[in-house]
């Protein structure tokens, strides 16, 4: 039939409209080929051309990447602040972030209560995998308490207590003391590493390696239910100064020749670190991977370029934010990474050590 109006020809050119040309330098989209073996690193090189939270990703990794071996620079050495939340380190990235404390890959945590607390209570007892459906009722009966899918035991908290309470007594001793210590949450957190003498822990590690530890909010959990009890067993109260530790953290921004931070999560930790960098005008890397939006107006939810407008990240810094629950992207992070060249200077050490075994039977 002819088509008098010609309002086919009209809907045509509105559905097949003629595109611009591409720009020379577009990116394509295609995903990995799995039809043949693919090693980790390549599979997460292919992470960048899929598109969505996947092409973040991929951009986080060479931003990390960037500021890992930036650390190394000898005239503009790199400062790597890492910050998180308290369920991530109850949760099995504990280990990764016992890893980077381990051997030595950041130069300073801020975390929170929880953050805190919940590694040395793994030293004394285990988190266990539960669900997300548990009935909380039935929970509280048992004495079990859910962390989203996690379930710590009461008796875990029990034994923080057992371990813990001398220590606090040492601690005010020593500050009414002829030491005249005086406490701030890093010295805590410091002397609480130590006291623990255990390699699982993040905070053994950072004690022996002499990586600050900051917590603004030393007292929002079981370590602060602890300080609290303790307040009526002694005649002397345990003293916390928060005032010099917001100066040692500022200094640490201050001084960096370069500085790049990564949070995992929103909230304290994240405010914290991202405001001492609006004392050097602003970080010069930034990774975020949080779950958080920025609709509500909430630091946790808002992206770098808002920090951008404070002065917390530099104008023109590499910076990303990956949408996704940081247990599921930061351990792809880090091997990518730390893990990649940890690695390889393990296998050359260990080939180097052949080689001089080799010589010595010669």
């Amino acid at each position: 039939m002819s088509d008098p109006s010609g309002s086919t020809t009209t809907a045509r050119e509105s559905v097949l409209k003629p595109s611009d040309a591409l720009p020379a330098n577009a990116v394509h989209i295609v995903g990995p080929d799995l039809s043949s073996p693919v090693d980790l690193g390549a599979l997460l090189g292919s992470y960048e051309t899929i598109g969505f939270q996947a092409t973040g990703l991929a951009k986080a990794i060479k931003v990390v990447e960037e500021m890992r071996s930036r650390r190394s620079d000898p005239d503009q050495p790199l400062t790597l602040f890492l910050g998180y939340t308290s369920n991530l380190i109850s949760s099995g990235l504990r280990e990764i972030l016992r890893f980077l404390a381990q051997h030595k890959l950041v130069d300073c945590l801020v975390t929170t209560a929880g953050g805190i607390e919940e590694d040395f209570i793994k030293c004394l007892g285990s988190t266990v995998l539960g669900d997300f459906h548990l009935d909380g009722a039935e929970l509280r009966r048992k004495g079990l308490n859910r962390i989203g899918n996690l379930l710590v035991p009461n008796s875990n908290y029990c034994a923080f207590e057992d371990w813990v309470v001398p220590i606090l007594d040492q601690m005010v001793a020593e500050q009414e003391g002829k030491e005249k210590v005086r406490w701030s949450p890093s010295k805590v957190i410091h002397r609480l590493g130590k006291e623990i003498d255990n390699e699982e822990s993040v905070y053994y590690w950072c004690y022996k390696n002499n990586i600050p530890v900051f917590c603004p909010a030393l007292t929002d959990g079981s370590l602060g239910d602890m300080i609290y009890f303790h307040t009526y067993k002694t005649d002397s109260q345990l003293v916390i100064d928060i005032v010099s530790d917001i100066r040692r953290l500022n200094d640490m921004s201050v001084r960096a020749k370069q500085a790049g931070i990564i949070i995992l999560g929103g909230g304290v930790c994240k405010h914290q670190i991202a405001n001492a960098m609006l004392f050097r005008n602003g970080a010069d890397y930034a990774v975020y991977i949080n779950t958080g939006q920025e609709y509500d107006g909430s630091d946790s939810g808002a992206r770098p370029d808002e920090a951008v407008s404070w002065g917390k990240i530099r104008a023109g810094a590499e910076s990303v934010k990956v949408y996704a629950d940081a247990t599921l992207v930061f351990p792809l992070v880090v091997a990518a990474t730390f893990g990649k060249a940890h690695w390889a200077e393990q296998a050359k050490a260990k080939e180097q050590g052949n080689g001089i075994v080799a010589a010595d039977e010669q």
